[in-house]
């Protein structure tokens, strides 16, 4: 906890409104690997981690909000009840949550609210996600809602399809709320039940190296995925009509329909399915304290994500190829979406130093940007603090 940046919102918080406020801290989240497998109701495995958003919060009995974000130093305020959307497009996760808690038949009063903290943005922890799980906690405890952890994170994932115009799956916000220290979480996409592993980490630690660039590919190809995967499941039910998603799919089953797709779409879907299976395998080594076997499947998911999926860029591909040249390194991928962002390395801990000093010269000389890195453990998800 960034007991500092904490004392520091709680500060302003009382400077602003002369009250004790709630507080609450949002944790940004990381997936350990299952990637592009949502949206195709397969398995993710993500975990909490220790950058977070802190909150602090009390009731209003005006009926306004009054939202201050400390980092930026931005200020936006709203009645409760207010049908127009505010003008700061950062407010609009925050004023996206208000009315579907309110469209759910719950009475809310207003309130304050000071709010930062220290996830990236723009490195694939998901800083909105942890934006979305703390109000979403803070105006449940306000109001004395009783919001359980998986209605809050389908609140969250509403407010950034409906208001945000971001149409993500719900394992962001999952991540967030769900959070357990020293653990990751293997979601099911499709029944959104869960499971818990335990992170015997050892001497290692994860290390995200922050490419520094995203490529204006993304979105767009984004989209692409979705409809070749789909393309390939239609084609898959010619012969197996209970097949749903590539989910339930066997590359056996995609075989048998080969002739039917072009190469491309039978890439992507053996890359989700394998995928899919990586994900389990993943699960059963770390239940196994095997972190060798873990590391290795992320080096296989990142070949799958570069070559059949192919939703890398140079720069990844060369952050993760460098650490294969490191012994104090068990395994590294693309980390999210694609096209730039962040690697995911499972390195020595007492390397790290070795591994900055050796990468980011090397970054930089091939490709004039400074790369950035942040090392993440695992920890609890939103709560009050």
């Amino acid at each position: 906890m960034n007991k500092q940046l904490l004392e520091k919102i709680t500060e302003k918080f009382k400077e602003l409104y002369g009250v004790e406020p709630l507080l609450i801290r949002a944790p940004g989240r990381i997936n350990l690997i299952g990637e592009h497998t949502d949206y195709n109701e397969g398995y993710v495995l993500p975990c909490a981690v220790s950058p977070a958003i802190y909150f602090a919060m009390s009731n209003r009995e005006d009926g306004k909000v009054c939202l201050n974000s400390y980092d930026y130093g931005s200020y936006c305020e709203f009645k409760i009840d207010q049908k127009d959307r505010p003008k700061e497009q950062w407010a609009s996760y925050l004023y996206g949550i208000t009315q579907i808690i309110q469209e759910k038949g719950y009475k809310i009063s207003g309130f304050n609210c000071v709010f930062g903290g220290d996830v990236p943005v723009g490195a694939g922890m998901s800083s909105s996600a942890a934006l979305e799980s703390g109000l979403c906690l803070g105006i449940s405890q306000l109001n004395n809602l009783n919001l359980d952890k998986m209605e809050m994170a389908k609140i969250g994932q509403r407010s950034e399809h409906e208001y945000v115009g971001v149409k993500c799956g719900i394992m962001d916000q999952f991540a967030s709320i769900f959070g357990k220290q020293n653990h990751c979480v293997r979601l099911d996409c499709r029944s959104l039940k869960y499971e818990y592993s335990k992170l015997e980490m050892k001497d290692y630690i994860f290390v995200l190296t922050d490419s520094k660039v995203k490529h204006s590919l993304a979105s767009s190809e984004y989209n692409t995925r979705r409809e070749e995967c789909a393309a390939g499941v239609k084609a898959i039910q010619t012969k197996f009509p209970n097949i749903n998603s590539l989910r339930d799919a066997t590359i056996e089953q995609l075989n048998a329909v080969v002739g039917e797709i072009t190469d491309t779409v039978y890439n992507r879907c053996k890359y989700v399915i394998e995928e899919d299976s990586r994900v389990i395998e993943a699960c059963n080594a770390l239940n196994n304290n095997d972190l060798v076997k873990f590391g290795n499947l992320l080096y296989l998911s990142h070949n799958g994500l570069s070559k059949m999926y192919e939703v890398s860029c140079k720069e990844l591909d060369f952050l993760v190829d460098q650490t294969k040249k490191m012994d104090y390194i068990l395994g590294s991928r693309m980390m999210g979406g694609g096209f730039g962002g962040c690697t995911l390395s499972l390195i020595k801990a007492d390397k790290l130093q070795e591994y900055k000093s050796v990468i980011a010269p090397l970054y930089k000389e091939k490709f004039g940007i400074e790369c950035k890195f942040y090392a993440a453990t695992a920890e609890d998800g939103t709560a009050l603090v």
